[in-house]
């Protein structure tokens, strides 16, 4: 192990203007689709907008990683070849797949991370993924913190964890239930997001037990507290989820996340060190309340159940919660009071739990002096009712505007000898230049120190800002002469940083080493014959294609395979004391579908199939 483990902020990009924010408010990386082949069918990118966030993040020492993180399948493999290089040229640092046939491409040495999809649970299946050759590992949501410092102990390469976001009730990459409910894909980057519909629970002769809640709609990560434990475990790399999320959110949520690890990092520097350069100045105060949410849980971090007692899912709605205000004092048609010390605006939205368990909300029309709330639609908020705010307007105005500078620190010295004037900067990215003009400079009639250093920190347009100064305070220098030198000599400190910037290469692959199972199920998405060929190099006897491939659904296919369990969150855990608050055999009901409800109690998993398959 190095010295220091580069500790890695990894932040969502819809697009590349969000990729740029992203970096400006502190991220070490993002990722982001391509024009094909990413696990969101929704946020592409052309080639040329790829670029031009791969040129503005490696100026921080930053990355770009391509999602390219769908099944592929055989028609479709050339293809893909293809994007890869295009990619790979326009300077793309790795690539996050799902699909193993990227492995038997003919591929440039571009680095190759593992994505969630691959399904990385245990220390044999991550073992198995670095002997494959990835260079980065995406863990499993699901995961406690002793199965990460496990899985520690048996690999070398970065780990990655979600830390913030919304999450998938199934294990990544096996939900089949988009796919054979409504012909799309999550493997392919379509999910339906049935997960967040309501449904009702019932029993084996259709009563129903529970009515229209959203049963599988989880809530929001966020680890925003238990980073340091995540790091003593092996976590180096920290993932905020949210590619289809805008700017605000991502802005947001990344600057929150940059002060708490730089905040770590301060306190154990000889632990741990930021994975790229740049200090980043902001113009408000980042809040995770304030941007979208379905309220927060740690989910399996701390173990089966959370250590505050919360809940896994936020089955009264999928819609966003927002920040904590206060409770309702008083309300009367539109007028209301909350008990709260927040300051609220004219076009804040408000929401609450009203009378008959129902999410709703109102929109504030006007803020009276008294601090009374005028509300644009009359509403029925009985005393002490919770009061959310689902939107900030005076924050997402905030948000709307450029909201953080991101810079790197330069140190100067001007050096005058025979005739040649010469400029040496040093960055803190450890790059060194020295510039040299040839001229002839006289003794200055008064000092010159101030104006020199005045005009040497003339570096607007630039991403630098001048620390320090060693000026020649006795020599006069023509101003026009100072600029020529400080200009080409940032030019210089640019090619010199473009030219020893570290770029990560392919892993080679470990040919002997061999998968921990000998039979693979459809749950293990294998779409094409270069997937089915390694799996069989490596020792894989019995394979079934992925649905996606073919391979038809049965009434006991998993649709869902889940660590999240119903019963669970019910209060009704068939090995606890409350077992009997439920039947033993239950379903979800929306509309026409019925989904049967399976519990693994010996592995505390849940998973869903279709009875009428």
């Amino acid at each position: 192990m190095p010295r220091h483990v580069d500790i890695e902020l990894l932040a969502p990009a819809r697009d590349a203007d969000i990729a740029i924010a992203a970096i400006d408010h502190g991220a070490d990386a993002v990722y982001m689709g391509a024009s094909h082949h990413g696990a969101r069918a929704d946020a592409t990118n052309t080639l040329d907008d790829v670029r031009r966030a791969c040129d503005h993040a490696h100026q921080f020492g930053a990355r770009i990683y391509a999602t390219v993180n769908t099944l592929v399948y055989d028609d479709e493999l050339m293809e893909v070849e293809r994007l890869v290089h295009d990619l790979y040229r326009i300077g793309v640092d790795a690539l996050i797949v799902q699909d193993m046939a990227l492995l038997r491409l003919d591929l440039p040495p571009i680095a190759l991370h593992a994505s969630t999809q691959c399904d990385l649970r245990t220390p044999d299946k991550a073992r198995f993924l670095e002997a494959l050759g990835f260079s980065q590992l995406v863990m499993a949501r699901e995961l406690t913190l002793d199965e990460i410092a496990a899985i520690r102990k048996v690999t070398t390469v970065p780990l990655e964890a979600f830390v913030h976001g919304a999450l998938c009730v199934s294990y990544s990459g096996r939900c089949a239930i988009s796919q054979v409910l409504k012909g799309r894909s999550a493997n392919r980057g379509e999910c339906a997001q049935l997960c967040r519909l309501p449904y009702d629970l019932v029993d084996g002769k259709g009563r129903i037990l529970v009515q229209g809640k959203h049963l599988l709609s989880l809530r929001d990560m966020a680890q925003h507290d238990r980073l340091q434990q995540m790091m003593a475990a092996g976590v180096s790399s920290f993932k905020i989820e949210g590619r289809l999320k805008d700017a605000g959110y991502v802005k947001n949520v990344v600057a929150y996340y940059r002060r708490a690890i730089d905040q770590i990092i301060s306190r154990e520097p000889e632990r741990y060190r930021r994975a790229s350069c740049g200090s980043v100045e902001l113009t408000f105060d980042p809040d995770i309340h304030k941007s979208f949410n379905r309220g927060f849980t740690h989910y399996f971090l701390d173990g089966r159940r959370p250590v505050d007692g919360t809940a896994m899912a936020s089955i009264d709605t999928p819609k966003s919660q927002g920040e904590y205000l206060g409770h309702a004092l008083r309300c009367n048609g539109n007028t209301l009071t909350i008990g709260t010390q927040a300051p609220l605006a004219n076009g804040d939205g408000l929401s609450y739990t009203d009378s008959r368990g129902q999410f709703a909300g109102v929109r504030v029309n006007r803020i009276l002096s008294d601090g009374t709330v005028l509300l644009r639609e009359r509403a029925d908020i009985p005393r002490g009712t919770d009061i959310y705010r689902t939107a900030d307007k005076a924050f997402t105005d905030l948000l709307a505007k450029p909201s953080a500078t991101r810079v790197i620190t330069v140190d100067a010295i001007m050096r005058y000898t025979s005739g040649l004037l010469s400029l040496t900067l040093t960055d803190e990215r450890a790059n060194r230049v020295t510039h040299t003009l040839p001229c002839d400079l006289q003794t200055a009639a008064k000092p010159q120190g101030d104006r020199q250093r005045t005009e040497l920190a003339k570096l607007g347009g630039t991403i630098y800002r001048l620390r320090d100064a060693q000026v020649l305070g006795d020599i006069f220098i023509p101003a026009s002469l100072l600029s020529q030198l400080r200009r080409e000599t940032i030019e210089m400190l640019d090619r010199a940083h473009s030219i020893t910037r570290h770029i990560d290469k392919r892993r080679p692959e470990e040919m002997s080493h061999p998968c921990p199972v000998n039979t693979l199920t459809p749950a293990d998405n294998v779409a094409n014959r270069l997937a089915e060929a390694l799996y069989r190099d490596h020792g894989v006897t019995d394979i079934t294609p992925a649905l996606e491939a073919g391979t038809p659904p049965t009434a006991a296919t998993p649709l869902m395979h889940t660590r999240y369990c119903i019963r669970r969150q019910l209060g009704a855990c068939l090995q606890g004391p409350n077992a009997n608050r439920l039947p033993r055999d239950l379903y979800l009901k929306t509309g026409p579908t019925l989904l049967h409800i399976h519990c693994n109690c010996a592995a505390c998993e849940m998973t869903l199939t279709h009875p009428s398959k």
